[in-house]
């Protein structure tokens, strides 16, 4: 897609981020009801076309309960990580979160656009301003896992400089792996759409 907006979030972001209207990306605890309301309709996103292209169906409300519920998001708090949430126009439209995996390596985690707001300019948006948080953590890396069935995922990733690389865990559900240097430089933010940035199904969690 291409987007109507682009964005540009400059790499020294504070702990709330104003983009060029109308997006608008700040910090926001786990346990909000923006947080919550994001992160279930991320897992349920990447869990319904994890069934649907292995098993032909989609998720039923009790494997996304169960699959949200044992989903780790306490590491995206302070001091060692962080979610951010991206309004637009005022409306939460989308999330990413960072974690530290240790002093020098960021994980990306839980990205996610809402449908309704994809092709707008937040997925890159969210994904520079996840860079530019993970290097007020100390991060000189950050790094992510996805799925091969995400391919909106990894196209936004490449075209952010994120290049691929060895696997660095070894959960099952996670096939391809990206790391980014956190030394500078622009990125190209046009035809971001920002589908979940992780290899999460309710059968296989994991997630960046």
């Amino acid at each position: 897609m291409s987007d109507a907006a682009t964005l540009r979030t400059p790499t020294s972001l504070a702990t709330s981020t104003a983009t060029p209207a109308p997006w608008a990306i700040s910090t926001e605890p786990v346990d909000s009801p923006d947080a919550r309301a994001l992160l279930r309709e991320y897992y349920t996103e990447v869990a319904d076309r994890y069934f649907t292209l292995h098993e032909g169906r989609l998720s039923t409300p009790q494997e996304i309960d169960e699959g949200v519920a044992e989903y780790p998001v306490a590491d995206l708090a302070p001091p060692h990580g962080v979610l951010l949430v991206a309004r637009r126009g005022g409306e939460t439209a989308g999330c990413a979160g960072v974690r530290l995996l240790d002093a020098r390596t960021a994980e990306l985690k839980q990205m996610f656009v809402r449908p309704a707001a994809r092709g707008l300019g937040g997925g890159g948006g969210l994904l520079m301003a996840a860079e530019a948080a993970a290097a007020r953590l100390g991060a000189e890396r950050i790094r992510l896992d996805t799925r091969l069935d995400l391919t909106e995922a990894i196209a936004l990733y490449r075209r952010h400089g994120f290049v691929e690389i060895a696997p660095y865990h070894d959960d099952i559900y996670a096939e391809i792996f990206f790391e980014k240097r956190l030394d500078g430089g622009d990125d190209d933010d046009s035809s971001d759409d920002g589908h979940g940035s992780n290899s999460t199904p309710s059968a296989g969690r994991h997630s960046a």
